[in-house]
Protein backbone atom coordinates (compact mmCIF):
# COMPACT_ATOMS: atom_id res chain seq x y z
CA UNK A 1 0.00 0.00 0.00
CA UNK A 2 1.60 2.88 -1.18
CA UNK A 3 0.07 5.87 0.97
CA UNK A 4 1.95 6.61 3.92
CA UNK A 5 1.33 6.80 7.46
CA UNK A 6 2.79 7.51 10.76
CA UNK A 7 1.41 6.61 14.05
CA UNK A 8 2.34 7.13 17.43
CA UNK A 9 6.06 8.05 18.87
CA UNK A 10 8.90 7.61 16.49
CA UNK A 11 11.89 9.44 16.00
CA UNK A 12 12.74 11.97 13.77
CA UNK A 13 15.74 9.34 12.15
CA UNK A 14 14.80 6.00 11.31
CA UNK A 15 17.42 3.36 12.69
CA UNK A 16 18.75 5.88 15.58
CA UNK A 17 18.72 5.30 19.21
CA UNK A 18 15.02 5.81 20.39
CA UNK A 19 14.55 5.69 24.41
CA UNK A 20 12.30 5.06 26.59
CA UNK A 21 11.27 7.44 29.63
CA UNK A 22 13.26 5.16 31.89
CA UNK A 23 16.17 5.62 29.67
CA UNK A 24 15.99 1.91 27.72
CA UNK A 25 16.21 1.34 23.88
CA UNK A 26 12.90 0.85 22.17
CA UNK A 27 12.82 -2.32 19.95
CA UNK A 28 13.10 -1.84 16.05
CA UNK A 29 11.01 -4.36 13.93
CA UNK A 30 10.75 -3.22 10.44
CA UNK A 31 7.68 -4.92 8.58
CA UNK A 32 8.89 -5.49 4.93
CA UNK A 33 7.72 -7.23 1.70
CA UNK A 34 9.96 -8.66 -1.30
CA UNK A 35 13.18 -8.82 0.31
CA UNK A 36 13.53 -5.11 1.81
CA UNK A 37 12.89 -3.94 -2.08
CA UNK A 38 9.15 -2.96 -1.90
CA UNK A 39 6.56 -1.49 0.55
CA UNK A 40 7.53 -1.39 4.66
CA UNK A 41 6.59 -0.17 7.84
CA UNK A 42 8.94 0.57 10.51
CA UNK A 43 7.48 -0.41 14.55
CA UNK A 44 9.05 0.61 18.04
CA UNK A 45 8.41 -2.20 20.36
CA UNK A 46 8.24 -1.91 23.92
CA UNK A 47 10.33 -5.01 24.70
CA UNK A 48 11.64 -7.16 22.00
CA UNK A 49 9.32 -8.82 19.31
CA UNK A 50 12.01 -11.88 19.07
CA UNK A 51 11.16 -13.23 22.57
CA UNK A 52 9.38 -16.57 22.19
CA UNK A 53 9.23 -18.99 25.20
CA UNK A 54 7.64 -21.75 23.50
CA UNK A 55 6.28 -23.16 20.02
CA UNK A 56 3.63 -25.99 19.47
CA UNK A 57 2.49 -27.38 16.45
CA UNK A 58 -1.37 -27.26 15.64
CA UNK A 59 -3.69 -29.12 13.75
CA UNK A 60 -5.29 -27.56 10.90
CA UNK A 61 -9.07 -28.35 10.92
CA UNK A 62 -10.01 -27.22 7.97
CA UNK A 63 -10.05 -30.23 5.69
CA UNK A 64 -8.77 -30.62 1.93
CA UNK A 65 -10.84 -29.35 -0.91
CA UNK A 66 -12.06 -31.58 -4.23
CA UNK A 67 -12.10 -31.02 -7.68
CA UNK A 68 -15.43 -29.83 -8.96
CA UNK A 69 -16.74 -32.65 -10.57
CA UNK A 70 -18.63 -33.00 -12.55
CA UNK A 71 -17.78 -29.54 -13.68
CA UNK A 72 -20.83 -27.29 -13.67
CA UNK A 73 -22.32 -23.81 -11.93
CA UNK A 74 -23.38 -24.58 -8.51
CA UNK A 75 -25.08 -22.40 -5.66
CA UNK A 76 -24.31 -22.30 -2.39
CA UNK A 77 -26.46 -20.85 0.87
CA UNK A 78 -23.82 -19.39 3.39
CA UNK A 79 -27.10 -18.79 5.72
CA UNK A 80 -27.28 -22.92 5.52
CA UNK A 81 -23.77 -22.86 7.33
CA UNK A 82 -24.00 -24.06 11.21
CA UNK A 83 -20.86 -24.08 14.03
CA UNK A 84 -21.26 -26.99 16.45
CA UNK A 85 -20.10 -24.70 19.53
CA UNK A 86 -21.99 -21.88 20.55
CA UNK A 87 -18.77 -19.71 20.69
CA UNK A 88 -17.24 -18.98 17.42
CA UNK A 89 -14.56 -16.62 16.91
CA UNK A 90 -13.26 -15.14 13.26
CA UNK A 91 -10.11 -17.28 13.00
CA UNK A 92 -10.58 -20.72 14.35
CA UNK A 93 -14.33 -20.70 13.11
CA UNK A 94 -13.51 -20.26 9.68
CA UNK A 95 -15.19 -23.10 7.11
CA UNK A 96 -13.42 -23.45 3.73
CA UNK A 97 -15.49 -23.11 1.11
CA UNK A 98 -12.95 -22.90 -1.99
CA UNK A 99 -9.36 -23.30 -2.76
CA UNK A 100 -6.50 -23.66 -5.22
CA UNK A 101 -2.89 -22.90 -5.10
CA UNK A 102 -3.41 -19.08 -4.92
CA UNK A 103 -6.06 -18.42 -2.55
CA UNK A 104 -8.41 -20.09 0.22
CA UNK A 105 -12.01 -18.79 0.73
CA UNK A 106 -13.80 -19.36 3.81
CA UNK A 107 -16.43 -17.93 5.84
CA UNK A 108 -17.19 -17.17 9.29
CA UNK A 109 -20.53 -15.92 11.81
CA UNK A 110 -18.12 -14.69 14.61
CA UNK A 111 -19.78 -14.21 17.80
CA UNK A 112 -16.56 -14.25 20.48
CA UNK A 113 -13.44 -12.81 20.15
CA UNK A 114 -10.35 -14.85 17.97
CA UNK A 115 -7.06 -15.42 19.67
CA UNK A 116 -4.15 -13.60 18.25
CA UNK A 117 -3.49 -14.83 14.82
CA UNK A 118 -0.48 -14.20 12.56
CA UNK A 119 -0.73 -15.37 8.70
CA UNK A 120 2.98 -15.99 7.40
CA UNK A 121 1.90 -17.26 4.27
CA UNK A 122 0.37 -14.18 2.40
CA UNK A 123 -2.25 -11.33 2.77
CA UNK A 124 -6.05 -11.64 4.00
CA UNK A 125 -9.03 -9.83 2.85
CA UNK A 126 -12.10 -10.20 5.29
CA UNK A 127 -14.83 -8.61 3.69
CA UNK A 128 -17.32 -8.00 6.71
CA UNK A 129 -21.14 -9.12 5.35
CA UNK A 130 -22.93 -7.90 8.24
CA UNK A 131 -22.31 -6.96 11.64
CA UNK A 132 -19.27 -4.72 13.61
CA UNK A 133 -16.64 -5.41 15.72
CA UNK A 134 -12.70 -4.44 15.92
CA UNK A 135 -9.38 -6.00 13.90
CA UNK A 136 -6.70 -5.28 16.83
CA UNK A 137 -3.59 -5.18 15.05
CA UNK A 138 0.21 -4.42 15.94
CA UNK A 139 -0.34 -0.87 14.24
CA UNK A 140 -3.41 -0.34 15.83
CA UNK A 141 -6.80 -0.83 15.37
CA UNK A 142 -9.44 -0.22 13.39
CA UNK A 143 -12.95 -0.50 13.85
CA UNK A 144 -15.51 -2.47 10.92
CA UNK A 145 -19.07 -3.07 10.09
CA UNK A 146 -21.26 -3.88 7.16
CA UNK A 147 -19.39 -3.76 3.99
CA UNK A 148 -16.12 -3.52 5.09
CA UNK A 149 -13.11 -4.44 3.16
CA UNK A 150 -10.39 -5.54 5.44
CA UNK A 151 -6.54 -5.63 4.22
CA UNK A 152 -4.67 -7.73 6.46
CA UNK A 153 -0.94 -7.59 5.25
CA UNK A 154 1.26 -10.80 5.30
CA UNK A 155 2.72 -11.57 9.13
CA UNK A 156 0.61 -8.86 10.73
CA UNK A 157 -0.45 -9.98 14.47
CA UNK A 158 -3.61 -9.44 14.65
CA UNK A 159 -7.52 -10.48 16.58
CA UNK A 160 -10.84 -9.98 15.36
CA UNK A 161 -13.60 -8.67 18.60
CA UNK A 162 -17.05 -8.64 17.61
CA UNK A 163 -19.41 -5.90 18.56
CA UNK A 164 -22.26 -7.93 17.84
CA UNK A 165 -22.06 -11.37 15.05
CA UNK A 166 -19.96 -10.87 12.20
CA UNK A 167 -20.48 -13.31 8.98
CA UNK A 168 -17.72 -12.44 7.38
CA UNK A 169 -15.42 -13.79 3.98
CA UNK A 170 -12.09 -14.60 4.19
CA UNK A 171 -9.67 -14.23 1.44
CA UNK A 172 -5.98 -16.28 2.49
CA UNK A 173 -3.80 -15.05 -0.32
CA UNK A 174 -0.27 -16.79 -1.14
CA UNK A 175 1.19 -13.61 -2.09
CA UNK A 176 -0.01 -10.14 -1.59
CA UNK A 177 -3.28 -8.27 -2.27
CA UNK A 178 -4.05 -4.20 -3.06
CA UNK A 179 -5.28 -2.01 -5.66
CA UNK A 180 -5.13 -2.86 -9.35
CA UNK A 181 -2.14 -1.56 -10.48
CA UNK A 182 -3.52 0.49 -13.41
CA UNK A 183 -5.30 3.09 -10.79
CA UNK A 184 -1.88 3.71 -9.16
CA UNK A 185 0.64 6.27 -10.32
CA UNK A 186 4.73 5.49 -11.14
CA UNK A 187 4.78 7.12 -7.10
CA UNK A 188 1.74 4.69 -5.97
CA UNK A 189 -0.67 7.80 -6.09
CA UNK A 190 -4.42 6.32 -6.71
CA UNK A 191 -5.28 7.62 -9.92
CA UNK A 192 -8.52 10.42 -11.32
CA UNK A 193 -9.94 7.47 -13.21
CA UNK A 194 -10.21 4.69 -10.03
CA UNK A 195 -13.09 3.83 -8.27
CA UNK A 196 -11.95 4.86 -4.75
CA UNK A 197 -8.85 6.72 -3.54
CA UNK A 198 -7.10 7.53 -0.34
CA UNK A 199 -9.88 9.61 0.93
CA UNK A 200 -12.11 6.49 1.13
CA UNK A 201 -9.29 4.29 3.07
CA UNK A 202 -8.85 4.08 6.91
CA UNK A 203 -5.82 2.74 8.89
CA UNK A 204 -5.16 2.52 12.59
CA UNK A 205 -4.76 6.16 14.34
CA UNK A 206 -3.11 5.37 17.60
CA UNK A 207 -1.47 2.42 19.22
CA UNK A 208 -2.74 0.08 21.38
CA UNK A 209 -0.09 -0.13 23.93
CA UNK A 210 -1.52 -3.83 25.37
CA UNK A 211 0.58 -4.99 28.21
CA UNK A 212 1.08 -8.61 29.34
CA UNK A 213 2.99 -11.42 29.47
CA UNK A 214 3.29 -15.41 28.21
CA UNK A 215 0.82 -14.55 24.87
CA UNK A 216 0.01 -17.11 22.92
CA UNK A 217 -0.20 -16.11 19.37
CA UNK A 218 -1.69 -18.87 16.45
CA UNK A 219 0.75 -18.83 13.00
CA UNK A 220 -0.36 -20.11 9.63
CA UNK A 221 3.07 -20.60 7.74
CA UNK A 222 3.66 -22.38 4.66
CA UNK A 223 4.12 -26.23 6.06
CA UNK A 224 0.57 -25.73 8.78
CA UNK A 225 0.18 -24.24 11.81
CA UNK A 226 2.19 -23.28 14.98
CA UNK A 227 0.93 -21.45 18.21
CA UNK A 228 3.96 -19.36 19.94
CA UNK A 229 3.95 -17.87 23.09
CA UNK A 230 5.73 -14.93 23.27
CA UNK A 231 7.25 -13.62 26.40
CA UNK A 232 5.59 -10.09 26.07
CA UNK A 233 2.26 -9.12 24.08
CA UNK A 234 2.98 -8.09 20.84
CA UNK A 235 0.38 -5.08 20.54
CA UNK A 236 2.86 -3.42 22.96
CA UNK A 237 3.76 -1.26 20.02
CA UNK A 238 4.59 2.66 20.90
CA UNK A 239 4.31 4.33 17.21
CA UNK A 240 5.11 3.26 13.51
CA UNK A 241 5.65 4.72 10.38
CA UNK A 242 5.15 3.40 6.42
CA UNK A 243 3.61 1.95 3.69
CA UNK A 244 2.80 -1.26 4.82
CA UNK A 245 -0.50 -1.45 7.13
CA UNK A 246 -3.46 -3.00 7.73
CA UNK A 247 -6.58 -0.81 6.33
CA UNK A 248 -10.62 -0.58 5.88
CA UNK A 249 -12.23 0.17 2.25
CA UNK A 250 -15.96 0.20 2.50
CA UNK A 251 -17.64 -1.09 -0.75
CA UNK A 252 -20.35 1.69 -0.18
CA UNK A 253 -17.50 4.05 -0.99
CA UNK A 254 -16.77 2.36 -4.39
CA UNK A 255 -17.54 4.36 -7.29
CA UNK A 256 -19.25 2.33 -10.32
CA UNK A 257 -18.15 3.26 -13.71
CA UNK A 258 -21.13 2.75 -16.00
CA UNK A 259 -21.68 3.39 -20.06
CA UNK A 260 -24.35 3.57 -22.68
CA UNK A 261 -24.14 -0.08 -23.14
CA UNK A 262 -23.43 -2.78 -20.57
CA UNK A 263 -19.64 -2.39 -18.83
CA UNK A 264 -17.84 -5.80 -18.55
CA UNK A 265 -16.53 -7.05 -15.12
CA UNK A 266 -12.98 -5.02 -14.96
CA UNK A 267 -14.82 -1.97 -14.49
CA UNK A 268 -15.67 -3.27 -11.00
CA UNK A 269 -12.30 -4.60 -10.07
CA UNK A 270 -11.44 -3.29 -6.29
CA UNK A 271 -8.31 -5.61 -5.97
CA UNK A 272 -5.92 -7.74 -7.05
CA UNK A 273 -3.95 -10.65 -5.76
CA UNK A 274 -1.61 -13.35 -7.16
CA UNK A 275 -3.71 -15.13 -10.03
CA UNK A 276 -7.15 -13.27 -8.48
CA UNK A 277 -9.17 -10.01 -8.57
CA UNK A 278 -12.00 -8.88 -6.80
CA UNK A 279 -14.69 -7.05 -8.03
CA UNK A 280 -17.42 -5.27 -6.11
CA UNK A 281 -21.21 -4.93 -7.72
CA UNK A 282 -22.91 -1.56 -6.06
CA UNK A 283 -26.30 0.29 -7.00
CA UNK A 284 -25.54 2.13 -10.23
CA UNK A 285 -27.31 3.71 -12.97
CA UNK A 286 -27.31 1.51 -15.66
CA UNK A 287 -26.62 1.28 -19.73
CA UNK A 288 -28.35 4.33 -21.27
CA UNK A 289 -28.35 4.05 -24.79
CA UNK A 290 -31.80 3.47 -26.05
CA UNK A 291 -31.87 -0.34 -27.30
CA UNK A 292 -29.15 -1.19 -24.42
CA UNK A 293 -29.63 -4.63 -22.11
CA UNK A 294 -28.72 -3.95 -18.83
CA UNK A 295 -28.13 -7.05 -17.90
CA UNK A 296 -24.68 -9.06 -18.69
CA UNK A 297 -24.61 -10.76 -21.85
CA UNK A 298 -24.20 -14.75 -22.14
CA UNK A 299 -20.22 -15.20 -21.32
CA UNK A 300 -17.75 -18.03 -21.02
CA UNK A 301 -15.13 -17.57 -18.84
CA UNK A 302 -12.41 -19.05 -20.85
CA UNK A 303 -9.11 -18.80 -18.12
CA UNK A 304 -10.65 -18.06 -14.87
CA UNK A 305 -13.79 -19.49 -12.94
CA UNK A 306 -15.92 -16.62 -11.63
CA UNK A 307 -17.46 -16.56 -7.88
CA UNK A 308 -20.14 -14.08 -7.15
CA UNK A 309 -21.53 -13.29 -3.09
CA UNK A 310 -24.20 -11.60 -3.38
CA UNK A 311 -24.37 -9.10 0.05
CA UNK A 312 -26.98 -6.68 -0.67
CA UNK A 313 -30.57 -5.47 -3.02
CA UNK A 314 -31.63 -7.91 -5.69
CA UNK A 315 -29.79 -9.17 -8.16
CA UNK A 316 -31.08 -8.39 -11.68
CA UNK A 317 -29.50 -11.55 -13.79
CA UNK A 318 -30.06 -14.49 -11.06
CA UNK A 319 -33.93 -13.62 -10.60
CA UNK A 320 -35.81 -17.06 -10.39
CA UNK A 321 -32.48 -19.12 -9.85
CA UNK A 322 -33.09 -19.08 -6.37
CA UNK A 323 -29.86 -17.00 -5.52
CA UNK A 324 -30.59 -14.33 -1.96
CA UNK A 325 -28.41 -12.78 0.48
CA UNK A 326 -25.58 -14.74 1.59
CA UNK A 327 -25.48 -16.69 -1.49
CA UNK A 328 -22.67 -17.59 -3.60
CA UNK A 329 -22.63 -18.94 -6.95
CA UNK A 330 -19.91 -20.46 -9.25
CA UNK A 331 -19.44 -20.11 -12.29
CA UNK A 332 -16.55 -22.50 -13.60
CA UNK A 333 -14.02 -21.90 -16.90
CA UNK A 334 -15.46 -24.19 -19.46
CA UNK A 335 -19.01 -23.38 -18.53
CA UNK A 336 -20.40 -20.62 -20.53
CA UNK A 337 -23.03 -18.42 -18.20
CA UNK A 338 -25.57 -15.90 -18.16
CA UNK A 339 -28.64 -14.21 -17.44
CA UNK A 340 -31.24 -16.33 -15.94
CA UNK A 341 -34.52 -16.92 -18.33
CA UNK A 342 -36.70 -13.96 -18.72
CA UNK A 343 -34.43 -11.94 -17.26
CA UNK A 344 -32.78 -10.09 -20.25
CA UNK A 345 -36.49 -8.63 -21.30
CA UNK A 346 -37.38 -7.79 -17.42
CA UNK A 347 -34.29 -5.23 -17.87
CA UNK A 348 -34.74 -3.71 -20.40
CA UNK A 349 -35.74 0.02 -19.77
CA UNK A 350 -34.65 -0.26 -15.93
CA UNK A 351 -32.14 2.59 -15.14
CA UNK A 352 -30.70 1.43 -11.95
CA UNK A 353 -30.00 -1.55 -10.13
CA UNK A 354 -30.14 -1.77 -6.59
CA UNK A 355 -27.59 -4.55 -6.12
CA UNK A 356 -24.53 -5.12 -4.44
CA UNK A 357 -21.91 -8.25 -4.68
CA UNK A 358 -18.71 -9.69 -4.11
CA UNK A 359 -16.75 -11.77 -7.13
CA UNK A 360 -13.46 -13.47 -7.29
CA UNK A 361 -11.99 -14.12 -10.32
CA UNK A 362 -9.48 -16.59 -10.36
CA UNK A 363 -7.01 -17.74 -12.76
CA UNK A 364 -6.94 -21.32 -11.52
CA UNK A 365 -9.40 -23.64 -10.77
CA UNK A 366 -11.34 -23.26 -7.42
CA UNK A 367 -11.67 -26.97 -5.61
CA UNK A 368 -14.49 -27.51 -3.32
CA UNK A 369 -14.11 -27.05 0.65
CA UNK A 370 -16.41 -29.11 3.35
CA UNK A 371 -18.78 -26.02 3.52
CA UNK A 372 -19.09 -25.92 0.19
CA UNK A 373 -20.39 -29.28 0.10
CA UNK A 374 -22.98 -28.45 3.33
CA UNK A 375 -24.07 -25.62 1.67
CA UNK A 376 -24.76 -26.49 -1.60
CA UNK A 377 -28.05 -26.42 -3.37
CA UNK A 378 -27.90 -28.56 -5.97
CA UNK A 379 -30.87 -27.89 -8.29
CA UNK A 380 -28.69 -24.75 -9.37
CA UNK A 381 -27.31 -25.54 -12.25
CA UNK A 382 -30.53 -26.41 -13.78
CA UNK A 383 -32.34 -23.50 -13.87
CA UNK A 384 -31.43 -22.36 -17.12
CA UNK A 385 -33.07 -24.94 -18.94
CA UNK A 386 -35.56 -25.22 -16.35
CA UNK A 387 -35.50 -29.01 -16.03
CA UNK A 388 -32.78 -31.32 -15.32
CA UNK A 389 -31.56 -35.36 -14.49
CA UNK A 390 -34.43 -37.46 -14.84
Amino acid sequence: MAYYRQVGEIPRKRHTQFRKPDGGLYAEELMGVEGFSADSALLYHRHLPTAIVNAETLKDERGTVAPNLPLKPRHFKTTDLTWASDEVDAVTGRRKLFGNPDVTIAFVVANAPSPLYRNAFGDELLYVQKGSGVVETIYGALEVGDGDYVVIPTSCTYRVVPAEPMSVLVLEATGHIGPPKRYLSKAGQFLEHSPYCERDIRGPSEPLLVEGTDVDVIVRHRAGLTKFTYANHPFDVVGWDGHLYPWAFNIRDFEPITGRVHQPPPVHQTFEGPNFVVCSFCPRKVDYHPLAVPVPYNHANVDSDELMFYVGGNYEARKGSGIGIGSMSLHPSGCTHGPQPGAVEASLGVDYFDETAVMVDTFRPLELGEAAEASEDPAYAWTWARRGPA
